[in-house]
């Protein structure tokens, strides 16, 4: 699957405008509220005032801004030259272009194209999925740790992944597989327009081989917790309970929705 990355690329520079407008984002809020990080992963994370946290595969940087405005120093990181250049402009408009840098890069070639280590690697929900190789993404991980300094993942869990439209029905393999989830939709995941570059390539990781992947780079797992909610509305049957959680009906089986994972280096 040589073309995977440019294919994708496409497919996600097409999304920036999209979601840039769409009211699942709420930009304009956004700025005016002048919302911080996720509650959950904020108190995961603790304090990180002055901290140098990087956000790996940013899209356009609101999760990567909601860090600067906690007092972190942050870096966003992405392969799309529309999303990182709106990224740009709305740390501007935030008033957080002090505290905030963004940089075009694929996440694979992070630590080339940033050069130096931080004491948070972050990455958050959607991202792991468009990674073919969660290997690759462990040493990209373990590349950019300071010594002690810790990862933060919440991402969906791969038991949804391999799940159908429906959300009950096994479709797509729970595990790692050399070739992807191909995917052909004029859609996005949030409301808005339609996409000129309808073609993507996706893939699951299991969670033990997420797991199996840091720990055979040293880290040190503190937290792995399994979820029983996501933060968007992944199958139509979800609603939407308190604090911005989706969750199963009462009534019919939990599943594992989405997990969270804390790291620190040797």
């Amino acid at each position: 699957m040589s073309d995977w990355l440019e294919v994708n690329r496409a497919n996600w520079d097409d999304r920036t405008s999209v979601h840039l407008g769409s009211r699942f984002y709420d930009v304009a809020g956004w700025l005016e509220r002048g919302d911080g990080p996720d509650p959950y992963e904020a108190a995961l994370l603790g304090d990180v005032t002055a901290q140098r946290l990087v956000h790996l595969q940013c899209h356009f940087g609101l999760d990567t801004l909601a860090w600067a405005r906690a007092g972190a120093i942050v870096t966003g990181l992405d392969f799309s030259e529309p999303a990182i250049a709106a990224a740009t402009e709305l740390a501007r408009r935030a008033g957080l272009s002090e505290r905030a840098r963004f940089v075009v890069a694929n996440v694979f070639e992070a630590p080339r194209a940033l050069g130096e280590r931080f004491d948070v690697v972050y990455s958050n929900i959607g991202a792991l999925c468009w990674l073919p190789s969660i290997e690759r993404w462990a040493d990209v991980v373990a590349a950019l740790l300071a010594p002690g300094a810790r990862l933060l993942v919440h991402d969906v869990h791969p038991l949804l992944m391999s799940l159908d439209e429906d959300g009950t029905t096994p479709a797509y393999s729970y595990f790692e597989e050399s070739e992807p989830i191909v995917e052909d939709s004029e859609l996005s995941y949030v409301d808005g327009g339609h996409l000129e570059h309808t073609t993507s390539y996706q893939w699951n990781h299991s969670l033990g081989e997420i797991v199996t992947a840091l720990l055979s780079r040293g880290l040190v797992i503190s937290h792995l917790e399994e979820h029983d909610w996501v933060r968007y509305q992944a199958f139509a049957e979800l609603i939407e309970a308190p604090a911005g959680f989706w969750r199963a009906p009462s009534g019919t089986a939990r599943r594992a929705l989405s997990f969270s994972l804390l790291a620190t280096a040797p």
